[in-house]
């Protein structure tokens, strides 16, 4: 599947192809091939750093941290944590909310898991407030929901 994403004309694709492989990442994972997942968005973080396509960087970090938790690997909890936070930190230099959100989702799921609910809610919260617009959108119902979800008791 990667050698036939990788022949796609170079000139239409070219900028988009790391988010392509994050979504093949994705795809793949999805599918149980959590371990080719891996290698796809390693590839793509790769082609991130030598095109200087960083602007999809923070959902790549991200991706390879969701990825990293279906691996249920010894380290993968303490990994994947950190690729959400890196995965935070650029999406904040970047100014860039919609991953910014994705991220913080991500690493909010994550402490929700571990009890680590009004951790969960003070990161997840604020982002959450700052989108004036789109809530229909299937990643604004997702925080919404878990915005809900992580409800102190």
């Amino acid at each position: 599947m990667l050698r036939r994403v990788e022949r796609l004309p170079e000139p239409s694709f070219h900028y988009h192809m790391s988010s392509l492989l994050a979504e093949l990442a994705a795809g793949l994972a999805g599918a149980g091939q959590i371990a080719e997942g891996l290698v796809v968005v390693d590839k793509a973080l790769a082609r991130a750093e030598q095109t200087e396509a960083g602007w999809c960087l923070a959902e790549l970090v991200r991706t390879k941290g969701e990825l990293l938790l279906l691996g249920r690997e010894p380290t993968a909890v303490v990994t994947a944590e950190q690729c959400f936070q890196q995965a935070l930190d650029v999406a904040r230099r970047q100014d860039a909310l919609a991953w910014e959100l994705r991220a913080a989702m991500s690493l909010a799921r994550l402490w929700r898991g571990q009890q680590r609910v009004s951790q969960a809610r003070k990161l997840l919260s604020p982002v959450y407030r700052r989108f004036t617009e789109g809530f229909e959108t299937a990643d604004l119902v997702a925080a919404k929901a878990l915005l809900d979800s992580v409800v102190e008791r």
